[in-house]
């Protein structure tokens, strides 16, 4: 929470954000509470393996709860309230979306290191909670330099298509290697790590000495390569609201719901295999539109952008699975 107070009050500071600073407190409580809430509902920790009709229904219940502060949006917000909720819509589509891709590569870690499903939540929860702070601050600072200097905004477009079209040249049969992570390298250069699981814990003590499991470096890996996804992401909203309080709810709202996304998404992994296809597009689109409005003074307005989003994710998942299909 002091983190919070600290992001918002810089934010204050360089002028870039319009509403009071209780709301964004209640906002952060909330988003902390819901946390604790999704801890609990999966089972006592270490003990319990999600299913898939578990999963189901805890994705229906993130996406109602984003829907709900969607209304809230386009019921209290101050200023255009309609073209608000429209912007946070369109922001948590985009988060979404990308999301699921990145979930695969979850998917891919888990397999590598050898964490059984019963601890995976475990991972995934300090994940997300990671995540929520280091967007946190991509997104103050990323405001922060838009302010000052719109035209990075260019620079996010140019950056956004060049991602977009590398995703049709992508091998989904690359293997993830988390030995090649600097991270985990540096990390184990200061810290011994065992080679050996030992159930849902980060860290034991043996011999006297505290050492990190496997788990703790599939962890590390997976918050380090969030960073690389927000990357991606973040300019990716930012195409379509410049309001810090509309980037930043659609993004959490959309990473909230993924510990129960993932575990619905890991059972059907095999019929979304053009996804990174509708990605692709979706991406080269919101690079376009950015830089329209940056070089050209052109706006593409947020309900085509809305539908052009939605459109081509619809489709691509379709697409995947009535193909998937016919190949088996």
């Amino acid at each position: 929470m002091v983190f919070c107070v600290i992001c918002i009050n810089f934010a204050t500071d360089m002028e870039i954000v319009s509403l009071p600073m209780w709301a964004w407190i209640l906002f952060y409580v909330l988003v902390f509470i819901m946390l604790f809430i999704d801890l609990k509902s999966f089972g006592k920790k270490g003990q319990h393996e999600v299913s898939v009709s578990e999963a189901l229904k805890m994705t229906v219940v993130w996406i109602a709860v984003s829907l709900i502060f969607c209304g809230g949006i386009y019921l209290f917000y101050p200023g255009d309230a309609h073209e608000k909720a429209m912007e946070f819509l369109a922001g948590y589509l985009i988060e979404k979306s990308l999301s699921m891709d990145n979930l695969f590569v979850f998917l891919m870690l888990f397999s590598f290191f050898g964490v059984e499903r019963k601890y995976q939540h475990e991972v995934l929860f300090w994940g997300i909670f990671g995540a929520l702070v280091l967007r946190s601050i991509f997104i103050f600072a990323g405001t922060a330099m838009i302010s000052r200097f719109e035209w990075i905004l260019g620079l996010f477009g140019l950056f956004l298509i060049y991602t977009g079209i590398k995703m049709f040249s992508h091998n989904d049969e690359e293997q993830v290697d988390p030995s090649k992570n600097i991270f985990v390298k540096l990390f184990k250069k200061f810290f011994p790590v065992t080679d050996q699981m030992h159930g849902d814990r980060f860290f034991i003590i043996e011999q006297g000495r505290r050492l990190a499991t496997p788990l703790f470096i599939t962890l590390l890996v997976i918050e380090t390569t969030d960073v690389a996804f927000a990357v991606d992401s973040i300019p990716a909203v930012f195409s379509v609201s410049r309001d810090p309080f509309i980037v930043l709810t659609s993004n959490i709202f959309a990473i909230l719901g993924l510990r129960a996304l993932y575990f619905a998404l890991a059972a059907v992994a095999k019929y979304f295999t053009y996804l990174k296809y509708g990605l692709g597009i979706i991406l080269s689109f919101v690079g376009v539109k950015m830089l329209l409005e940056v070089g050209w003074d052109i706006e593409v307005p947020t309900p085509l952008s809305l539908a052009i989003i939605f459109g081509v994710l619809v489709l691509s998942m379709g697409l995947s699975v009535i193909i998937s299909r016919t190949k088996t």
